[in-house]
């Protein structure tokens, strides 16, 4: 039976009010609260037990036949909900809100919180690396408004995009936005990808919030952003039920701050992960992370995926690094101070967002605790720190929160002792009582002769006297004991005077769990009100943390800093690959990277595997880590800065949106050419081999033309056509470089060297022969290569050298003329064994000809 099919005038009174709760949550999952369990009906029950492989039983509710339901404990609800999540579900928590008592009809019920991807906060259903992400779009038509915010962080940004999809669906995926929220359906095609090419969440609402967190925008003048701004708000706000009190400003991104990278860039260069294994192990970020914290982890991708254009603000952070590097002792103990400190940008978020425990206070005070110590440091090294130490509020924690506390906090043993005069005085009692309870004990022993009776406590009986059925004989009339309950091996009685202690020791127990829960609240409510100093000083030391972190790497890796330079000269002496540099266990050869201001574009050729594409890599790592502020990898680097890089390396096929390789090639190279400008690096790693020869080296020249005399900014492009390296005698800002290998007796040897120059052979037979091609297939590979090397056509001109000919255009088939100017229906029979006769001599000719 489905929900939409009830008469709920015959459904029980709890079951009315699920339909009316879950009315107003269509869209999510409704986890209903009753008693110790989460239940699920309808069709929430069915989805539920799919996913969660639950058994799906039936539940009377006032109906002829039974609903679908299934359900789960509700301590153990977290692992359940963090499954739904992750395949893109969304769950409302309905809780009871007040306890079920006496003559209550049905318990009062509401939803308090709506769960979805991207706005989850608890710590074990997060990667502590990178931001959790929800983001709004709004179409103008003429651009996009991007807004997204980190619930778990507090962190809001907004952003206005060029009006290209493609732009628009790269910002998202290079962010790792985990839901969209949309005013409209943006693009048919577009919302597909979103949803089934990378499962992102996507929910269409057109309202907007008013009147409510205005001091988030109040300083944004652009009423586009600020309706970007309010969109987002209303999600969160009105449908996911969240207080965004933790939230100081929203920041708008300026693009022209930083150096623009596709996703496409992102990936081939490996920066967050490996193409192939797609693992954070063996990428440049993995390499670059020795960060102590949580949250330094996550600034210093910031850092990577938001390189500086500003040369002064780059500089800035080489001089940091510079202090940090020179005062290495200091910088040590830094080091171990930020050790000690917790994820405080999350942590004080789930003070508001999230079920925030004694045991998150203690984390929030132990990071407290080393902040003055940290702050002398920093003066120490030359520094001036700006973050507060907060010393009131360490106190308060200090002296309050009880040192190994519960995971819940309404059970008690959350305060210490002094701490409140009432709590310690009910403490008092509840000790004393206990202290009696056992001396109780001994003198019901005494008393009775009975060695082995005992005392003790359950939820439903209270306290209780013990006696073993084998002793029961002994118990008299005179004792005054009232049976209780009966076991098996056993009987459980109370005295008047047990029960006249009982109530003094249970009144005392439920007092002190009250008080303290509601002592634990108001702490709570003290460390919100210093949550916007938390954040920042959890900011700056996030900051901090990232820099030591370059700093310590560079010095690890011998990596130097950069001069940056106004003109578009690179010089860069002894260039590496970072990361190939750190796990080869061969070494790795260096290379310069030598492009005066009149050339533009290396023109790369070599041996299959002899380095090419790491060559081009390297380069582009160099410029990303120099423009983050990081030191890099060389002996001695003159570099401009970029606007932007353009990357095509790989030969992947899309096969999620099922293009081919040739198709995302030529994707990624229109991207590139329509995008870059004069300040822009591109790297094209054998563009055009995804089609047929002459096509591919056609579209390879006609894309290098275009670059160098229309856009001519630095290009790295190798190439397997040899005949491209002619257009170094055309055009002047075209150099030919090459990868060197050695050849002798029929066996290669790669040098991974880059010199000056051309080579006119691709090796490609020696580098089967490395991969242990079998014999005979190599030896019929190079019988094939000199036919073709030998052969020419009629003209006795090499068929290497006919591309531009056959691009040309020909001469037309005269044959194929005449018949073109000949109309069968206007022609008399004997006309037309004319035109026949003068066929047969034409096709002669074109015959002689070919």
């Amino acid at each position: 039976m489905k929900r939409s099919d009830t008469d709920i005038n015959l459904l029980s009174p709890m079951m009315k009010q699920y339909m009316e709760i879950k009315d107003n949550y269509l869209d999510e999952l409704l986890f209903f609260r009753l008693g110790d369990f989460y239940e699920l009906f309808f069709e929430d029950a069915e989805v539920a037990s799919r996913e969660l492989e639950l058994t799906l039983t039936g539940k009377s509710a006032g109906l002829p036949e039974k609903i679908k339901m299934c359900g789960v404990p509700f301590h153990s609800v977290t692992p359940y909900i963090e499954k739904l999540l992750a395949k893109g579900y969304k769950v409302a928590i309905c809780e009871q809100l007040e306890d079920a008592g006496a003559g209550k009809k049905i318990v009062k019920r509401g939803v308090t919180q709506v769960l979805s991807r991207g706005t989850i906060v608890d710590w074990e259903l997060l990667n502590s690396y990178e931001n959790n992400y929800i983001g709004s779009v709004l179409d103008l038509e003429y651009a996009y408004v991007l807004t997204y915010a980190d619930i778990s962080t507090g962190l809001f940004k907004c952003e206005m995009l060029a009006h290209n999809k493609e732009k628009l669906l790269n910002k998202i995926l290079a962010l790792g936005i985990k839901e969209i929220i949309l005013e409209k359906v943006l693009n048919a095609e577009l919302t597909q990808i979103l949803k089934d090419n990378y499962g992102i969440g996507v929910t269409i609402i057109s309202e907007i919030l008013e009147k409510r967190y205005e001091d988030l925008y109040k300083e944004i003048e652009d009423e586009r952003l600020v309706k970007g701004i309010k969109h987002l708000l209303y999600y969160l706000v009105v449908k996911e039920l969240k207080d965004l009190s933790h939230m100081d400003r929203v920041e708008v991104v300026d693009t022209d701050e930083f150096l623009e990278m596709d996703i496409h860039t992102i990936r081939n260069l490996e920066l967050l992960e490996t193409v192939r294994g797609q693992d954070r192990t063996n990428s440049l970020i993995w390499l670059l992370d020795k960060t102590k914290t949580a949250m330094g982890s996550r600034t210093l991708k910031n850092f990577l995926l938001y390189p500086l254009r500003d040369m002064k603000k780059i500089n800035a952070r080489y001089d940091i690094l510079e202090k940090y590097s020179t005062e290495f002792q200091i910088t040590e103990r830094i080091r171990e101070l930020l050790n000690e400190i917790y994820d405080l940008e999350r942590l004080v978020a789930k003070t508001i967002t999230g079920n925030l425990n004694a045991r998150d206070l203690l984390q929030i005070r132990n990071s407290l605790k080393v902040l003055p110590s940290l702050r002398d440091q920093i003066i120490a090294i030359g520094f001036k720190p700006l973050f507060a130490t907060h010393d009131k509020l360490f106190e308060l924690l200090e002296k309050s929160i009880y040192e190994n506390p519960p995971i819940t906090i309404k059970e008690g043993s959350l305060i210490k002792a002094g701490f409140n005069k009432e709590l310690d005085e009910l403490k008092e009692v509840r000790s004393g009582g206990k202290e009696y309870l056992a001396e109780l004990e001994a003198r019901e022993r005494s008393r009775t002769g009975i060695k082995n009776l005992k005392l003790g406590y359950t939820r439903v009986f209270g306290y209780y006297i013990e006696v073993t059925k084998g002793q029961l004989d002994q118990i008299k009339p005179d004792f005054g004991y009232e049976r209780r309950q009966t076991l098996t091996n056993a009987e459980r009685f109370i005295s008047p005077e047990l029960k006249e202690k009982e109530a003094m020791i249970l009144n005392a127990e439920e007092k002190i769990v009250e008080l303290e829960y509601n002592l634990f609240l108001e702490i709570k409510e003290t460390v919100k009100k210093e949550i916007i100093n938390l954040k920042k000083t959890a900011r700056e030391i996030s900051e901090i943390d990232a820099l030591i972190s370059l700093s310590k790497v560079s010095d690890e890796n011998k990596f130097v800093r950069p001069i940056l330079t106004v003109n578009s000269d690179i010089h860069i002496t002894d260039g590496r690959h970072p990361v190939i540099e750190k796990i080869s266990n061969d070494g790795f050869v260096p290379n310069d990277v030598l492009m005066p201001k009149e050339v533009t574009t290396l023109l790369i050729t070599g041996p299959n595997m002899s380095g090419k594409s790491t060559y081009m890599r390297q380069l582009a790592m160099t410029i990303i880590m120099a423009q983050m502020g990081c030191f890099i990898p060389a002996t001695e680097a003159n570099i401009p800065v970029f606007d932007k890089i353009f990357t095509r390396i790989g030969a992947s096929d899309d096969l999620v949106s099922g293009e081919s390789t040739f198709m995302v090639e030529m994707l990624e190279a229109k991207n590139a050419i329509t995008n870059a400008t004069k300040d822009s690096l591109i790297l094209f790693d054998e563009l055009g081999r995804g089609t047929a020869t002459y096509d591919g080296m056609a579209l390879a020249e006609a894309i290098l033309e275009y670059v160098n005399a229309n856009i001519k900014c630095k290009t790295l492009f190798s190439t397997h056509y040899h005949e491209l390296t002619e257009l170094e005698n055309k055009i002047p800002t075209i150099k030919n470089v090459h990868v060197a290998a050695h050849e002798e007796n029929g066996n290669i040897t790669f040098l991974h060297k880059v010199r000056d120059g051309a080579v006119d052979k691709s090796y490609g037979i020696h580098v089967a022969k490395l991969a242990k091609m079998p014999d005979a297939v190599i030896k019929r590979a190079n019988e094939i290569l000199k036919f073709y090397e030998n052969k020419t056509d009629k003209k006795g001109i090499p068929m290497h050298e006919q591309i531009h000919l056959l691009l040309e255009e020909k001469e037309e088939n005269q044959v194929i003329k005449k018949l073109s100017e000949t109309d069968p229906l206007k022609i008399t029979p004997l006309e037309s064994i004319t035109v026949l006769c003068e066929l047969k001599e034409l096709a002669k000719n074109e015959e002689v000809k070919s």
